[in-house]
């Protein structure tokens, strides 16, 4: 009886020890926040939820992906987005096309209209009204209306990146043809030139430069992605020295030095080959004997450093601005195409450098993050 009697004080004591462990830990623990902060946590967290729906802007889907993130934010019974047409999303027991005529004054002024149970706010994007949102409720507080009307400033301002992010795509598409235009018919006629003369002399010359030459042009007009590795742009510019070294002989030298760990960066596709054709074409070709091109890819901590350099006959560096700013069309192949996607893509601090100088050949460099938000991985 004794050890029993025993045996459970310890187990009450042991009780008593952990119950007083956890009031200590807890009462340790740093503080949730007032109420105020939980509540602009929340609102904070369901706008980060709906945004990224909104962001592939307004349509029926991104509607509904949106829409019960948007009713948690205002707390109304009835909420409906719509287009300038007609709803594309709604939750609630009524229908927002009950409020046609609200709807309609509020696309028209392009400002939040109040009547009666409702209330209807403009969604625009750079000023003009391309849908709404509908609010059906028991109640129209002043409060209410405000707090519509910021959420639809928010929304709109979703909306707006989301054409921003087409524009941009559709910008960087129109240079990609551009640059393909360029490049095309000086190239590919000096290829097919170079492989017609090794037709009798070396015909398995010319079949291995064929299939190099089918293999550089199926990389370079593909009409997919706008992004690519660069091991990929590595082996495309490979291809297209091995075409030119067929074209020069042995007036055209080749220096690479890339490092291993970069091989796997992504960035916007033809943004270095264009540069090596440009050093072969105004570097080489623009002066006699011979030349060396060198293409390196080093790593940088969080960027990759690219550059191209030839001994060529250099250019004024006045002509060189001008390519840049889109006032020479001669100056290069693709170097104003380059440095604007570059910047399109990453910002402004990612141009392309160029250094050179009448007689004293090119250097033109870039940087590429290696990760980066407005990339989208290459599979």
């Amino acid at each position: 009886m004794d050890n029993l009697l025993t045996a459970i004080i310890a187990a009450v004591a042991l009780v008593a020890v952990a119950g007083f462990a956890r009031w200590w830990l807890l009462s340790r623990r740093p503080s949730l926040g007032t109420a105020e902060d939980r509540a602009t946590y929340e609102t904070l967290h369901t706008a980060a939820l709906a945004a990224p729906a909104l962001r592939r802007g307004l349509d029926a889907e991104s509607a509904a992906s949106a829409l019960p993130h948007v009713r948690t934010l205002l707390g109304v019974r009835t909420i409906a987005i719509t287009d300038t047409r007609q709803p594309l999303a709604w939750d609630g027991p009524v229908d927002p096309e009950d409020v046609a005529d609200l709807m309609s004054a509020a696309m028209d002024g392009g400002t939040t209209q109040a009547s009666g149970r409702a209330i209807v706010a403009p969604l625009a994007v750079e000023g003009v009204v391309i849908g709404t949102i509908v609010i059906l409720t028991d109640e129209v507080s002043a409060g209410l209306v405000r707090a519509t009307t910021e959420v639809a400033r928010w929304m709109s301002s979703q909306l707006e990146l989301a054409e921003l992010a087409a524009s941009r795509t559709a910008l960087m598409e129109a240079e990609l043809r551009a640059l393909r235009a360029q490049i095309s018919p000086h190239f590919i006629y000096n290829s097919l030139g170079a492989i017609a003369s090794f037709v009798r002399t070396d015909p398995e010359r010319a079949r291995e430069l064929l299939l190099e030459f089918a293999d550089f042009t199926r990389y370079s007009f593909r009409q997919h992605g706008e992004f690519t590795t660069l091991a990929e742009e590595l082996r495309s510019i490979e291809r297209y020295l091995v075409l030119e070294k067929a074209r020069f002989g042995d007036r055209l030298r080749v220096v690479t030095l890339i490092a291993p760990e970069v091989l796997s960066v992504t960035l916007p596709f033809l943004s270095v080959q264009p540069l090596v054709e440009n050093a072969v074409r105004h570097g080489l070709e623009s002066r006699a004997g011979d030349g060396t091109i060198s293409v390196t890819a080093l790593d940088a901590g969080n960027e990759c450093l690219i550059t191209i350099e030839d001994d060529g006959a250099g250019v004024d560096p006045e002509v060189v601005r001008a390519a840049l700013s889109g006032g020479s069309a001669s100056a290069s192949v693709g170097l104003a195409n380059v440095d604007e996607r570059m910047r399109t893509v990453y910002g402004n601090q990612y141009g392309i450098v160029v250094e050179t100088a009448p007689g004293h050949g090119t250097k033109v460099s870039l940087r590429v993050p290696k990760f980066s938000p407005a990339v989208d991985p290459v599979p």
